[in-house]
């Protein structure tokens, strides 16, 4: 894999990179009379007798060769002068309006127009110019290729090739190239490149790379190079990022600031964010600033590793270079601040952005209020909710639900469906997301039957379930005891397809234990684990204690051991459970190991634990009581 050079060794950056956008074929509307528009009937007249004029010439009009157009196009003297002669462009436009109109034209196109050589160049080119669809244009091509003793020459092949890759049709111009084996020249093919890219075929447009590299002398431009990079990016294609680079360094080409911001993406898209920071610092110390996405995704990367002092190290640069950070930026460091539990860091700077004369936007506001309502601080959260309408920001589905999940967190239901209330008069539908949200808020509130009325509901409205409504309702349900309504909810979740959230399924597990079919949860683990579905090690905690505490030690010591050997830390009170069972069950040497396992983990032993293990250890057996001691003391 190719990487970046301490810098620009080989690298050289253009002060003032142009932009280029994908070509986009412009339409112009033109304007019609209102006897057009009505259909004025002398020119339907005129225009019926054209019809049947050209229908007539065209039994005694044959094309032969291109000459023989050329010199009916002009008169020739030899010429009947009483006859008129058709012209190419008539002919192809009736043939391109049965194209059009008719839904099987290839079974009579040559029925129709029997005189007609549609393998004449002049023909099919005119045709082809005529034809504004270009499926029904790359019909047509096929359809001449099949006629008897025609072929497809490369000048039709390069028209129709380049008109399926400007329309952005890659699937189309692939099978194209793929049926006929034309090969295009190097300048369709670079504008190929950008129709794979664009599409999202990315490796095909990397072999695409590969062929032009055979052709002698043909040079790809760096806007190509760049496009190809972006949109690698964008599909989060971080590996075709570097062998794209790799191919230009190798090739000589001369990058530009774009070129160094795409690499900076891309090393976020392996969460490798300080190596895209170190570059960063390198292209602006020469004097060059990227993009505004270029930060953001920096301070996204380094936001979501919990690295604030980096995301304000990356801020603070784009202020030093009189760049200053957008509202998508802030936006994104406020998001992750809220994601990250430190709302009311998040809060100081959405206040500050105010006070330096930013406007939040919907988003930025929604970000807000649902970071406060996940922290339970429902009334700042309120208080967030009427300065945006108050600012003439209306809150939308997004914004509503956030703060109905709010409510429903903090235990005020009814306050929580007041909001959905006005929610819907206010013209937003009840979708998956609404229901979603009010499900879980129930099931939050130990009122799981409640949620099961709107899962019902739900299927009358005609309204989606997802993953999310049958892990609510397991959820709730397993919470609440019920776990045979929890297990139906669990088997109709799998049925669909979906898979269980670990939360979820932790709790089911947890519930099967506590009400004693400990061997059942396993079984369910285990059966979890054979889908595919990796179940949370922690999930395994109650199942090691309800193991050891239904007399299967050695069991829950296996799942014990698991845990460790898997880098989970269990909890102390699950080290000194199952250490109790075992000095109980009087296998004293494998609790004292069980003992050295938990120090070792850096768990500091109790003094009432302490007391409680001696007691157990003397009990009966004044004999082990010294020894015993001794190695307590000496693992202490």
């Amino acid at each position: 894999m190719a990487r970046v050079p301490s810098f620009f060794s080989n690298l050289y950056l253009r002060q003032n990179p142009k932009s280029f956008h994908g070509t986009n074929p412009q339409i112009r509307n033109r304007n019609l009379s209102s006897d057009q528009v009505n259909g004025n009937s002398e020119e339907i007249i005129q225009h019926s007798q054209k019809i049947d004029e050209i229908s007539a010439q065209n039994r005694d009009f044959s094309i032969g060769t291109a000459d023989r157009v050329a010199e009916e196009s002009t008169g020739n003297p030899s010429q009947n002068p009483a006859e008129k002669p058709v012209c190419v462009t008539e002919i192809a436009k009736e043939v391109s309006n049965r194209i059009r109109t008719r839904p099987r034209w290839e079974q009579t196109l040559v029925s129709d127009f029997p005189t007609v050589n549609f393998s004449d160049p002049t023909v099919y080119n005119e045709v082809l110019k005529l034809q504004s669809n270009v499926f029904l244009s790359l019909r047509f091509c096929f359809w001449l290729n099949s006629l008897n003793g025609s072929s497809l020459d490369p000048a039709l092949c390069n028209v129709m090739f380049s008109r399926l890759v400007q329309a952005k049709a890659a699937y189309a111009a692939k099978n194209f190239l793929d049926d006929t084996k034309f090969k295009p020249n190097g300048q369709h093919l670079e504008s190929y490149i950008k129709c794979l890219f664009e599409n999202g075929l990315i490796d095909e447009g990397v072999d695409v790379f590969g062929q032009l590299k055979k052709l002698s002398g043909y040079s790809v431009s760096l806007e190509t190079w760049n496009w190809a990079l972006s949109h690698s990016v964008g599909n989060k294609r971080a590996d075709v990022v570097w062998k794209l680079y790799e191919d230009m360094m190798a090739l000589g080409v001369l990058t530009d600031v774009n070129t160094i911001g795409y690499l900076i993406r891309a090393f976020c898209l392996e969460n490798n964010a300080d190596q895209g920071y170190e570059l960063l610092q390198q292209v602006m110390e020469a004097g060059h600033v990227p993009d505004n996405i270029v930060f953001l995704k920096l301070v996204s990367a380094f936001g979501e590793n919990g690295d604030y002092a980096k995301v304000s190290a990356v801020l603070n640069n784009m202020i030093a270079k009189n760049r200053a950070p957008d509202i998508y930026i802030y936006n994104e460091v406020i998001y992750r601040l809220c994601k990250g539990k430190m709302v009311h860091e998040g809060l100081r700077i959405f206040n500050e952005l105010k006070i330096r004369g930013y406007f939040p936007n919907r988003v930025m506001y929604t970000t807000m209020i649902n970071g406060l309502c996940k922290n339970k601080e429902i009334e700042t959260a309120r208080k967030l909710w009427f300065e945006m309408i108050h600012n003439g920001i209306v809150p939308d589905e997004y914004t509503y639900n956030a703060f109905i999940k709010g409510l429903y967190r903090s235990e005020r239901i009814d306050e929580a469906d007041k909001l959905h209330k006005e929610m819907l008069k206010k013209g937003y539908g009840e979708t998956t997301i609404s229901f979603n949200t009010r499900i879980n808020g129930l099931c939050l509130n130990g009122k799981a039957e409640e949620a099961r009325e709107l899962f019902e509901e739900m299927d009358k409205k005609g309204i989606v379930r997802d993953s999310f409504t049958y892990n609510s309702l397991i959820k709730g349900f397993s919470q609440q005891g019920k776990i045979m309504e929890g297990m139906y909810f669990f088997n109709e979740l799998l049925k669909k397809g979906f898979k269980p959230l670990n939360a979820s399924f932790s709790t089911l597990i947890e519930k099967f234990c506590e009400v004693g079919h400990v061997k059942e949860a396993e079984t369910l683990w285990l059966d979890m684990r054979d889908m595919d579905f990796e179940p949370a090690v922690s999930s395994l905690e109650p199942i090691v204690l309800g193991l050891s505490k239904h007399g299967h030690i050695l069991d829950g010591m296996k799942w014990l051991s698991y845990m460790v050997d898997n880098k989970f830390r269990p909890k102390k009170t699950t080290f000194e459970e199952i250490i109790k069972c075992l000095i109980v069950a009087e296998r004293f040497d494998e609790g004292l190991d069980v003992l050295d396992s938990m120090l070792s983990m850096g768990f500091v032993l109790g003094v009432d634990f302490s007391h409680s293990l001696v007691d157990e250890l003397c009990r009966d057996n004044l004999h082990n009581m010294e020894t015993s001691l001794g190695k307590i003391l000496e693992i202490r």
